[in-house]
């Protein structure tokens, strides 16, 4: 089909007063930056979905890759983004200046926008190891990832109620990706990952190397829950990973998060927007963990106060009095 000249120039300007009549809805649109994760993770593509689902003509939001939750918080209170998914532990820790944060001050305009899911602590072992505790990791190679990462912190944490300290065993500091690379050629033993399950990279490794995993349970588990109030009893089914035997385990609260300091007005939209049926299709469809990211849940185990744009929007979704 060729189009005269005169269709030519009548598409033109009809395309010029589309973009009249959309460029200022987008100019008003508010950047909103969520810090994740690593992109083999959990945080990474589970802030992917929530930015499409949230993104409108009032919020312009986007998913940003980084170290985790500590790297989240300081980027926050640095300016670099406007929020960040962190877990529970850090983000009390944070606030409370206590913790990884002792002696540091309390980062006390640290605000949360919802609970998300729970994080499950992942201990991955090589197969045949013959490790059938956590105590049997001592004197192995281990990568605890990475510095500003939750799962760093956590795993020094279940190392020392298991009687392994820092110096007991030979620590690697490298992403689940790598480590599993390193699993893989033989040059690592174990490594932690905190995250929601099943986790991509480690169900690919089910299918091609195989692996274990060590359960955090018995009087290990009862230590750290009495010590550090933010783990909770959890499960990775027999089956979640092909071939792999299901264990007991902790896991922590993953919480989005965000500073006193960020427009109320914005807040609440992006709350708002987070509930709502586009979102809820997004997160039901796009990840397994999304399912388990309800409104019901949203203010489960909130350890620092809600910023004052959510809680309008929890007020009016009856959620809160």
């Amino acid at each position: 089909m060729t189009l005269s000249r005169r269709q030519a120039l009548a598409g033109a300007v009809s395309l010029l007063a589309l973009g009249a009549a959309s460029g200022p809805a987008l100019a008003q649109a508010k950047f909103f930056r969520i810090g994740t994760g690593g992109t083999g993770g959990t945080y990474y593509p589970i802030g992917g979905l929530v930015a499409n689902a949230i993104t409108s003509d009032k919020v312009n939001a986007s998913a940003v890759a980084s170290n985790g939750s500590v790297a989240n918080v300081n980027a926050i209170v640095g300016g670099a983004s406007e929020s960040g998914f962190v877990q529970a532990d850090v983000a009390s820790w944070a606030y409370t200046g206590t913790g990884i944060y002792e002696g540091k001050g309390k980062v006390d305009e640290l605000r949360a926008i919802a609970n998300l899911y729970p994080e499950t602590v992942h201990i991955v072992v090589k197969k045949g190891l013959g490790a059938k505790s956590v105590a049997d990791l001592k004197g192995k190679r281990i990568s605890v990832d990475e510095p500003g990462s939750g799962t760093l912190v956590n795993a020094r944490a279940i190392l020392a109620a298991y009687g392994i300290g820092n110096g007991d065993y030979k620590a690697e500091n490298v992403k689940p990706g790598p480590a599993i690379d390193k699993l893989k050629d033989g040059s690592l033993d174990a490594f932690f990952f905190t995250g929601g399950y099943p986790f991509g990279a480690l169900t690919e490794l089910a299918t091609t190397n195989g692996f274990e995993l060590l359960a955090i349970d018995g009087e290990g588990a009862a230590k750290l829950k009495k010590q550090f109030g933010f783990f909770a009893d959890d499960t990775i089914p027999d089956g979640t990973y092909k071939d792999t035997k299901g264990v007991k385990t902790l896991s922590v609260g993953a919480q989005w998060v965000t500073s006193s300091k960020v427009d109320a007005g914005l807040v609440y939209e992006v709350t708002k927007a987070m509930w709502a049926d586009k979102a809820r299709a997004a997160l039901d469809a796009g990840h397994a963990k999304g399912k388990s990211i309800q409104k019901a849940t949203a203010l489960a185990g909130l350890g620092i106060p809600l910023h004052p744009g959510a809680e309008k929007f929890y007020k009016e979704a009856g959620l809160l009095k």
